[in-house]
């Protein structure tokens, strides 16, 4: 095994030592950790393509990390599974689909029973999936002793936030703001677990619902149905794709599978990064690679302006870290893997400028342009009858923290239906508005004035987002957010403060520093304390580094006289720093990574664009391009079923979960009005079942 292919330290998240397994692939015999997913454990040992397809012989490696696609197949112990979702067993024998050995025995058929029924089960409200929205519901259903089964496709509780090391905005006293995701997962955890009704089902995707107001669970491996009073849908939301020459190689993958590689199973996905989409999760993902100790070439978003909150996006300019704007992804090569990127600048009607392109070598290129709501089983389910609400991203795509407040409100709604009396809701709708707002206009930042105050905190945070931290955190109430509001910019009303740091540890957003000026009596230097969440060993005691402004511009230099440890392990350092008096009330953080970073100059005319787009893959199930299902559009079909039958886009084992919106978007390019399109028919089962979850076998 390729220790260099691990995360062996992390400055958040703490590693925990696991016992070693061993396994087969392709005969090779390989090292894992114990209960490991078996897609981490490939990476792990430096494997990345799982297989080819037995089409075109394309090589296959992991894309969603998420059960929602087809591209990590393998074989394991005789089986067809998905890697990103199976669990490592002691010598378990896992071979590539192209390598197929011989199968196994085939159980003799007289010892196989259909069983007429599936074994059924009544309860109050079901509740479809287990993250923030989920748990939040069932802690509140559960005070009042209803019958509630919880499930999840996942083996733990939490979600993505088991995924998410960073601290959270919102509020402290409603949804556990300045506490990372992994936290507030076990906060969760441990309040559900209180609660000895909530039944939770891991490993049991909610699979489909019938008309007889029945809803199929694959329940840790068997069908089972469910007859709910209410269902509940917060399965969250699954990232948007974007379709472009060679988006199907080995090494690109949604930003939440990287999280899920790099953050849940600790494993160092790549070398060189690129990410195109400057949202929050795009911003994220960007940051969680660098404390893994990957290196991040650079964010390109299509817009003149990033999406995302600005304090994220200006703590990556303060390292260095090139942002992009009005660029685009032109093409992705490879031999078998991602090796290299063009990227191009975009002009006015988003259209690549020509001469302008740039080719960059990297080994894995994360996609972050969006969410979409998974919310099929809901819609289907409130068709057949079924009292049904939705909750967290399922009904509306918005931070953490909203969706926490979201399945408190569904949950309110859910106890009236059932004719309970409880709290009414219109405060938590006015708070889950707030949390789920977009982020405001920047705001000029207002330095500091110093005349009569010496120790004192500089804020950052330029941008009105729902956050109050800072203000619970500072001991002597000396922070208060402008008009008393939770959108307020925070402000320092105190002339001097006891330099505790307090405010530094919890902001979310990396984006307060402490000034003290009363560092050298000579008021030739100062000192400023900043926050540290990157690598150990990336700035070291009495070392010189550049430092820089609140967007990222070069202030100037500085001298590390105090590296300070949190209060717990694997927590936020402050780093200490001597800098000229002058400049204090300006450094907001340190400038680690050269963004004058190397790459060639690419040469791409239109006519090369047009001929590497055509060969898009839009279907990764079946290996559909661009040019065909564009042929059909143009030739006159608007059934999205009849281009499923003739083409098979969509009847791969993802189930149209990767190219529907793809092709809806093939529809409007041919200039097709989406309402004359007969659209794409979703039908049981959303996940795919192995037979042998309706048999059972007679001893």
């Amino acid at each position: 095994m390729q220790k260099s292919n691990r995360i062996i330290s992390h400055p958040i998240i703490p590693i925990e030592k696991k016992n070693n397994v061993f396994f087969f692939f392709n005969n090779r015999k390989l090292m894992a950790f114990e209960d490991e997913i078996l897609s981490s454990a490939l990476f792990a040992n430096g494997i990345r393509t799982f297989g080819k397809h037995h089409k075109d012989m394309s090589e296959q490696g992991i894309f969603c990390a998420n059960g929602q696609c087809s591209q990590c197949l393998v074989v394991a112990d005789g089986n067809t599974v998905k890697a990103c979702t199976t669990k490592i067993i002691p010598d378990m024998n896992v071979f590539t689909l192209d390598t197929l050995p011989n199968l196994p025995t085939l159980v003799n058929p007289q010892n196989l029973n259909c069983m007429e029924s599936s074994e059924e089960y009544c309860c109050d409200v079901l509740i479809m999936g287990a993250g923030p929205a989920g748990l939040s519901a069932a802690i509140e259903l559960a005070e009042t002793g209803l019958q509630v089964i919880l499930t999840d496709d996942k083996h733990e509780l939490g979600g993505k936030l088991t995924l998410q090391p960073h601290k959270f905005f919102g509020t402290v006293e409603d949804c556990f703001a300045g506490k990372r995701g992994i936290e507030i997962a076990k906060l969760l955890s441990d309040q559900l677990n209180s609660f000895p009704d909530i039944n939770a089902w891991f490993n049991s995707p909610v699979v489909g619902v019938f008309s007889d107001k029945k809803l199929g669970v694959l329940r840790d491996g068997k069908f089972v149905l469910v007859r709910p009073k209410v269902f509940l849908s917060a399965a969250g939301a699954r990232e948007k794709l974007i379709a472009f020459p060679g988006c199907d190689l080995p090494g690109i993958y949604g930003a939440g599978a990287f999280q899920t590689l790099v953050n849940r199973d600790l494993i160092k996905a790549a070398k060189k990064i690129i990410i195109i989409g400057a949202g929050n999760v795009g911003l994220i993902a960007g940051f969680h690679a660098l404390q893994a100790g990957i290196e991040l070439l650079g964010i390109v978003e299509v817009m003149p302006k990033c999406s995302g909150y600005d304090v994220h996006l200006n703590k990556l300019k303060r390292l260095g870290v090139p942002i992009w704007n009005s660029h685009s992804i032109i093409k992705a090569s490879g031999k078998g893997k991602l090796e290299s990127v063009i990227l191009s600048k975009l002009d006015n009607n988003m259209k690549p400028i020509p001469d302008t392109e740039k080719t960059i070598k990297v080994d894995a290129m994360l996609i972050a342009v969006g969410l979409s709501s998974i919310n099929n089983i809901a819609k289907q389910s409130t068709e057949f009858g079924i009292k049904t609400y939705s909750a967290g991203d399922s009904f509306e795509v918005a931070e953490a923290s909203a969706a926490m407040i979201s399945g408190k409100i569904a949950a309110r709604k859910i106890l009236k239906e059932l004719g309970y009396k409880k709290k009414t809701t219109s405060t938590l709708e006015n708070l889950k508005n707030i949390l789920a707002s977009k982020p405001g206009e920047i705001i000029n930042h207002k330095k500091t004035k110093s005349k009569d105050r010496f120790i004192y905190p500089v804020f950052y945070c330029d941008q009105e987002i729902p956050c109050d931290p800072c203000v619970s955190s500072c001991t002597q109430r000396l922070i208060k957010l402008k008009n008393d509001k939770i959108l307020g910019i925070p402000e320092f009303i105190g002339k001097n403060c006891q330099g505790c740091g307090n405010c530094v540890y919890v902001c979310p957003g990396l984006a307060i520093t402490l000034v003290n000026k009363k560092y050298d009596p000579l008021k030739i230097m100062a000192k400023v304390i900043v926050p540290w969440e990157l690598p150990d060993g990336l700035i070291k005691l009495h070392d010189m580094v550049y430092t820089s402004g609140s967007t990222g511009e070069n202030v100037g230099k500085g001298r590390v006289v105090v590296i300070k440890k949190g209060f717990k392990k694997n927590e936020r350092k402050l780093i200490h720093l001597e800098v000229p008096y002058n400049e204090a009330d300006y450094v907001a953080g340190i400038k680690v990574i050269n963004s004058e970073q190397s790459y060639s100059v690419a040469s791409c005319s239109s006519q090369e664009n047009s001929q590497f787009d055509k060969k898009t893959i839009i279907c990764r199930c079946e290996r559909v391009h661009k040019d065909i299902i564009i042929e059909k559009i143009q030739s006159g079909c608007r059934d999205f079923n009849a281009l499923k039958a003739e083409l098979r886009v969509g009847m791969g084992a993802c189930g149209g979960k990767s190219c529907e919106r793809l092709i809806w978007e093939l529809f409007r390019e041919c200039g097709v009005n989406s309402d004359t399109v007969k659209p794409f028919t979703n039908r049981p089962f959303e996940y795919e079942i192995p037979l042998k979850a309706f048999t059972e076998t007679i001893e």
